[in-house]
């Protein structure tokens, strides 16, 4: 049995879909681990650590791999060289299809990262989760090194310097460690979810709940359900003069495989004072700030704009550690007797397998090839 770690092509992409230290444990399941040459060298790991873990370090390591690992799905030519057969790991966004129908084609088995049911014995697995932690703790610090003032009170002979007012929207696991983050340095924290828990998590973290009196809008697999257009529309307004105060605002409002929602009007961004930063961490989603551009830092009326661009990269070695841990657990999971063996009636491996032996089994995404006539 054969692992591949593969390097990735993407240039805004750094991570790593296994570490030195994972590799050890997976040779010690009885797998073989190859590593392409500077797989992890963006994310700050050498081919010598590489192979003091045991790995070989080579091209060509997807040759006869049973299971090729990587952060993005590889390339259409790339899945078109590898036997049928051959287990793929991997974020997958299945729109625009193309990956998923060469997928088919060729026989190979995908699994998708971001489908890994959210249950309680599937949190090991959760790559969503864990790279949500990155991108959470990485926006606080993009709001504190962007504003032009202390996040924490300050206290001196020569006078008070008060706290920075931080907003933070959405309170998923990105959302909750963005407060914890901005609370560790010492800024007056207010956040909103629309979920029945959240104002109980939020208190957690030492921040103050938002109450919008609007009832909770809770979802499947601990996502918020989608708002009316008229909710969404209340919301804003009721949320303006929270928006308005803050010194900093922070949105992590997203979910997989849809449209974020709108949370903050231009309109509301321009009522905040000059020198205000906003941080969106829904932009390659579409953004939870009207105007926000993914990968881009623009002006809205006195605020700055910060769109999140794969941010989870942008802190590259522990989002690694976290992903590849991710990976190796569920690995482990489809070893069976000594064999690389995933039992298709676990809900866990049927829920994140898209296809296998020329098949979609997921059923979202076999709809979604019919609805575009593929």
């Amino acid at each position: 049995m054969k692992i591949a770690v593969v390097r990735e092509t993407r240039p805004a992409e750094r991570r790593v879909a296994l570490v030195p230290e994972q590799v050890a444990k997976l040779i010690e399941l009885g797998y073989e681990v190859a590593v392409e040459p500077a797989a992890g060298e963006r994310a700050l790991y050498s081919d010598d650590q590489y192979r003091d873990a045991g790995a070989e370090v080579a091209w060509g390591a997807d040759h006869a791999a049973t299971i090729v690992t990587s952060v993005q799905p590889l390339e259409r030519e790339r899945l078109q060289r590898l036997h049928a057969g051959t287990a793929l790991m991997s974020f997958l966004p299945t729109n625009p299809p193309d990956v998923v129908r060469t997928a088919t084609t060729a026989k190979l088995t995908a699994f998708a990262m971001e489908l890994v049911p959210r249950i309680s014995r599937a949190q090991s697995m959760d790559a969503l989760s864990s790279q949500a932690l990155v991108a959470g703790y990485r926006a606080a610090i993009v709001a504190a090194e962007r504003l032009p003032r202390f996040f924490p009170l300050n206290m001196t002979a020569a006078g008070t310097v008060p706290p920075a007012q931080v907003l933070v929207l959405g309170a998923g696991v990105a959302g909750l460690q963005a407060i914890a983050t901005a609370k560790r340095l010492g800024a007056v924290v207010r956040a909103y979810d629309v979920r029945t828990a959240a104002a109980e998590e939020i208190a957690s973290m030492g921040a103050q709940p938002i109450e919008l009196e609007l009832g909770t809008l809770d979802g499947p697999g601990g996502y918020a359900r989608e708002m009316t257009p008229e909710r969404a529309q209340l919301q804003r307004e009721l949320l303006t003069p929270f928006v308005a105060a803050a010194d900093a605002l922070i949105t992590t409002a997203a979910v997989p495989g849809r449209t974020a929602p709108i949370l903050v009007s231009r309109a509301m961004v321009e009522q905040m004072k000059p020198g205000s930063v906003v941080v969106d961490l829904a932009s390659e989603q579409g953004g939870n700030v009207e105007g926000s551009v993914a990968g881009t830092e623009l002006t809205i009326g006195s605020a700055l704009v910060w769109g999140g661009a794969n941010v989870a990269s942008q802190m590259a070695g522990p989002a690694s550690r976290l992903y590849g841990q991710n990976i190796a657990n569920l690995i482990r999971l489809m070893t069976r007797n000594a064999s690389f063996d995933p039992d298709f009636n676990d809900e866990i491996v049927r829920g994140c397998c898209v296809t296998h032996d020329g098949s979609v089994l997921h059923e979202p995404t076999r709809e979604l090839l019919k609805g575009q006539g593929l």
